[in-house]
């Protein structure tokens, strides 16, 4: 009976707290959707947020984060997470919600693919999937979600043609984002997919020697491949959702090399991250277990790497160096009218 109580106490506390969540978003999402048609009647140069717009903002993450969950993808502070950075990316622009979609989608499918979870787990195939708390939604949402709140001060909440020469700063902005998202998809790409694909031991990306599978830098062939085809998932995600929602998209430059800068982004960051990884991040042999770790101790014998950074810092510093570079790199090859 006492076990029983206990249960249904869980539950209430779930119910009540996912009810606080959702009133919590919607006064913050009210209060935005007030304030831009406040300022707007003072400036001409910023247009409201139109009340469909704000409602799919609202609904659309909602409805995925909760069955996301149901699922067994995300925890409850991963769901959180995950609405407030899904609200963002919406109300700002919905090519940047389809890229975070086309991210999350992926790196679900490919963490509950029966052969990736019997490599990673030691074959033990029923353990149920891996979530997403709340501290790997952030690391993986929290510099796009910051770009998309400045590409709302930019250019407003709307769908606007990727254009460097008619408009730099928005432009700049949504490749940074992109690129920040296409070097998570296809870091996670390469870590989930390398080694199962790969007949072969990792090879350390600073040195190119042969180290243990688990060390931090090891870099495969398929994993490099593997990483290029998740940043052009998210380009290709970025790239449909433009032609389908901009309306003016044929009077700007082709936007079509936006599949070609997330395949590079993906790349370029996979392999950054892999380099942090070597430099930055301790990997050491244990001989009593026969398995890499991150810490150093008496039974472990250096592999590469100095304990600086932890795994989750290495992939914020990655995904902000290539958001800052990638747009740099993209203006001198964009096309031109």
């Amino acid at each position: 009976m006492q076990f029983e109580n206990e249960i249904s106490m869980r539950e209430y506390v779930k119910i009540v707290s996912d009810m606080l969540t959702f009133s919590m978003t919607l006064a913050i999402s009210l209060s935005l959707w007030i304030f831009s048609m406040a300022v707007s009647a003072y400036s001409g140069d910023l247009q409201p947020v139109s009340p469909w717009r704000w409602l799919l903002s609202i609904l659309t993450p909602l409805s995925l984060t909760s069955r996301a969950r149901k699922c067994g993808s995300l925890d409850h502070g991963g769901a959180l997470g995950g609405l407030v950075v899904g609200f963002i990316l919406m109300m700002a622009n919905k090519s940047f919600f389809s890229s975070m979609l086309a991210f999350f989608i992926t790196f679900s499918t490919l963490t509950t693919w029966k052969e990736v979870r019997r490599h990673h787990e030691g074959g033990v195939e029923d353990a149920g999937p891996q979530k997403m708390g709340l501290v790997q939604v952030l690391l993986n949402g929290g510099v796009p979600t910051q770009l998309a709140l400045l590409y709302m001060v930019e250019a407003g909440p709307r769908e606007a043609a990727l254009d460097f020469q008619n408009q730099y700063g928005a432009t700049w902005l949504c490749l940074s984002l992109l690129g920040a998202l296409a070097c998570r998809t296809g870091d996670a790409w390469a870590s989930k997919l390398g080694p199962v694909l790969s007949k072969g031991r990792p090879k350390l990306i600073t040195s190119w020697r042969e180290v243990p599978a688990g060390t931090n830098g090891g870099v495969t062939p398929q994993g490099l491949v593997a990483s290029f085809a998740g940043g052009v998932t998210v380009g290709w995600a970025y790239f449909v959702t433009q032609v389908l929602f901009v309306t003016d998209v044929h009077l700007a430059a082709p936007q079509w090399p936006v599949i070609i800068y997330g395949g590079m982004a993906g790349l370029l960051g996979s392999m950054l991250d892999s380099f942090l990884g070597a430099e930055m991040q301790y990997s050491g042999y244990d001989e009593s277990t026969g398995e890499v770790v991150n810490f150093e101790s008496r039974r472990t014998k250096r592999i590469c790497g100095k304990p600086v950074l932890d795994n989750n810092t290495v992939n914020l510093f990655s995904s902000i160096i290539i958001a800052l570079a990638m747009p740099e790199i993209a203006w001198g090859f964009w096309p031109r009218l």
